[in-house]
């Protein structure tokens, strides 16, 4: 309501009526004030600042390589535990199985896996032969390194 305007009483005139009407609509239509319903900052935020980093819920902060190993290593302890709760609860319901042969049964599979995949590494085509073409006098040495065992050794030849 227009604060100019009194109170629209019901024993209103037709003529009171209709300019308070035309009133009311003029008001309506009336452009919003510019009064902003929201902001946004724009400014670049800091690179850094002098906040520490906090440590989030779940797994511990760490490298991608500990995060792998940890992952690999999670892995290979639930497979362990379903092939040999398999083999356990294989051996209490038959209530004669041997546990050799139980071993025999759930180890070769686990030992054909590794077998293929020692193979399919063997398997692999020899890498790509490089064409070098110079004109001039030209020195070309080739490095050969060959890093094997539990605790590496890495032995360079020239090739």
């Amino acid at each position: 309501m227009h604060p100019s305007t009194p109170p629209p009483t019901a024993g209103m005139s037709d003529d009171v009526a209709a300019a308070e009407a035309r009133r009311i609509i003029a008001d309506a239509y009336q452009p919003a004030s510019e009064m902003p319903t929201a902001y946004r900052d724009d400014t670049p935020l800091p690179a850094y600042g002098p906040t520490p980093p906090v440590a989030q819920s779940g797994r511990p902060p760490m490298s991608q390589g500990a995060t792998d190993a940890s992952a690999l290593m999670l892995a290979g302890g639930a497979t362990t535990a379903m092939v040999g709760g398999t083999a356990a609860v294989l051996m209490y319901v038959s209530q004669f199985a041997d546990p050799v042969v139980c071993g025999l049964v759930f180890g070769a599979p686990t030992a054909l896996v590794l077998a293929l995949a020692r193979l399919a590494k063997r398997a692999q085509p020899d890498p790509d032969v490089h064409h070098h073409h110079y004109s001039g006098p030209v020195r070309h040495e080739t490095t050969i390194t060959h890093t094997r065992g539990l605790i590496a050794r890495t032995h360079n030849e020239l090739g």
